[in-house]
């Protein structure tokens, strides 16, 4: 029902920048995700922008037909200071109102829409009016460069800047890391030790959660699932004090 293309991205700010279409009317699965995004949403001769937080657990969505989105989704620990990642956590989306047909009222200044070629040049002005920031303790510790904080401070650096625990973090990674293993064929008990889980058990309870499916489901592929990518990494490093 979607299709998906996307593109890592240069910026320090932004990790992937996507657009998809639908073809059909229906339901998909919207998978959990660690990350903050920003989301130009065109259905039914409407523009919309959102600000979208992360997402702890797996819902159920309506998909509209013959809608176009764009996404920016940003590296972790990136946000908006007035809008903070836990604040939009679990779909509590924040949607700007509109300015004209082609510009949005964001900080009390309208702005265009971005596009998928120029996302960057629209986020690095996000960047130079301060309305998007990135907190350094976690690019740091997402890097497993030593900090003079204490664990206690990093992980409420983190809070405040992803709206999510440390440990949340990881596990979402690592379901969804997971989920790209099971997809790509990897046998159950290889994907559940390649994702570095405890036993197949412990895996199926984790993608029941932060995916809607068991690894089985995940396997047969009936079902659509919200925006899925490979990473390099089954999941950002423990900070280290």
């Amino acid at each position: 029902m979607i299709v998906f293309e996307e593109r890592l991205s240069d910026s320090p700010f932004v990790e992937r920048v996507w657009r998809s279409h639908s073809e059909r009317a229906g339901t998909f699965r919207s998978i959990a995700a660690s990350t903050f995004e920003m989301v130009v949403s065109r259905h039914g001769g409407r523009t919309s922008f959102t600000l979208r937080g992360p997402e702890t657990r797996a819902t159920l969505a309506d998909l509209p037909p013959h809608g176009e989105w764009l996404g920016i989704r940003f590296k972790v620990g990136s946000f908006v200071p007035h809008l903070t990642p836990g604040s939009l956590a679990d779909r509590r989306d924040v949607t700007l109102p509109d300015a004209t047909a082609r510009s949005f009222w964001l900080n009390g200044s309208a702005w265009e829409y971005p596009d998928f070629e120029n996302a960057e040049s629209f986020v690095a002005k996000l960047v130079r009016k301060a309305i998007l920031v990135r907190d350094p303790v976690v690019a740091a510790a997402l890097d497993g460069r030593p900090s003079a904080l204490s664990s206690r401070t990093v992980e409420r650096r983190f809070l405040q800047a992803t709206g999510l625990p440390y440990g949340a973090i990881r596990q979402i990674e690592r379901a969804r890391h997971a989920t790209v293993l099971l997809r790509e064929g990897l046998p159950i008990a290889d994907a559940a030790n390649a994702a570095g889980y405890y036993d197949q058990a412990h895996m199926t309870r984790s993608l029941r959660r932060r995916i809607g499916q068991t690894p089985g489901e995940i396997v047969r592929g009936r079902e659509q699932l919200s925006f899925l990518y490979k990473t390099t990494t089954t999941q950002p490093p423990i900070p280290r004090s």
